[in-house]
């Protein structure tokens, strides 16, 4: 896609990430699209065409499209209670780390003093090249003592938008810039005992802007295929949690698709 369809396909993106068309709504006509986005009908219709392959948008009736609304069968208990928190204090503090005790009370159990870590918010990102190569670094990390593939990603600075970090990151650390990412899942990597949020973000298509300024967070960049994915996991070449979870996601992501044309 030329930059006019990039940039429109960014924004439609935009719109449904940030809610403009929450799932199950119907997005505008090719018509007022055209106008509104300032773009030709055709070039349009291959945006949505990527849109609908990715599996952003769905066509209803030749030229409606919606949000796709996916739903689940099973229910959240009601019954429940939650734990009650009496107070904390904190043991150890500084810009990367803290370390604190809880007073909790789960229900029907005496109160305790809970250990909490509480780490940086972070924001990881999974490019994906035309090619189903996932964009990579190969780096060495002296906690575990051992090299391993790992996807971009870096600390939210204050301020700034978790989305915004990722594309910062990535092309601090590989040299490339992402055409567009894509937020898929929020989640916590220890949830017992750390709170530290995740974000996760999926993007297609990146462009070579130079070479990597983080230095000391840049590695060996390379475009591993997505087929390599499974067996590098099984061999533990994978590390982070956020590698780990993202990849998972693509891998999914795509069966279902599969699956689903397959039912078609």
């Amino acid at each position: 896609m030329g930059p006019k369809s990039e940039r429109v396909y960014s924004t439609i993106c935009e719109w449904i990430a940030a809610g403009k068309y929450p799932p199950g709504s119907k997005i505008p006509s090719e018509r007022t699209l055209a106008q509104d986005l300032e773009i030709g009908r055709t070039q349009l219709r291959q945006v949505l065409a990527k849109l609908v392959s990715e599996g952003v948008i769905e066509v209803h009736d030749r030229s409606s499209y919606r949000v796709p609304n996916h739903t689940v069968s099973v229910q959240a208990p009601t019954d429940l209670e939650p734990w009650q928190i009496h107070g904390e204090r904190t043991l150890y503090d500084n810009r990367w780390v803290k370390l604190e005790l809880v007073d909790v009370e789960p229900p029907g159990v005496e109160r305790f003093e809970h250990h909490v870590v509480r780490l940086q918010h972070v924001a990881i990102a999974a490019v994906i090249d035309d090619q189903d190569r996932v964009l990579m670094l190969w780096r060495y990390r002296f906690v575990p003592k051992s090299f391993g593939w790992e996807l971009p990603g870096g600390i939210v600075d204050a301020g700034e938008s978790p989305s915004a970090t990722a594309l910062r990151e990535v092309e601090e650390e590989t040299g490339w810039r992402p055409d567009a990412l894509e937020h898929v899942v929020t989640y916590q990597p220890m949830v017992g005992m750390v709170d530290s949020p995740h974000e996760i973000f999926v993007g297609n298509g990146a462009t070579l802007v130079g070479e990597p300024t983080d230095l000391e967070e840049a590695g060996h960049v390379a475009w591993v295929p997505l087929a390599d994915i499974p067996e590098l996991m099984a061999r533990g070449e994978l590390m982070g949690s956020g590698t780990l979870v993202a990849l998972l996601h693509v891998l999914a992501s795509r069966t279902a698709k599969k699956t689903s044309k397959g039912a078609a």
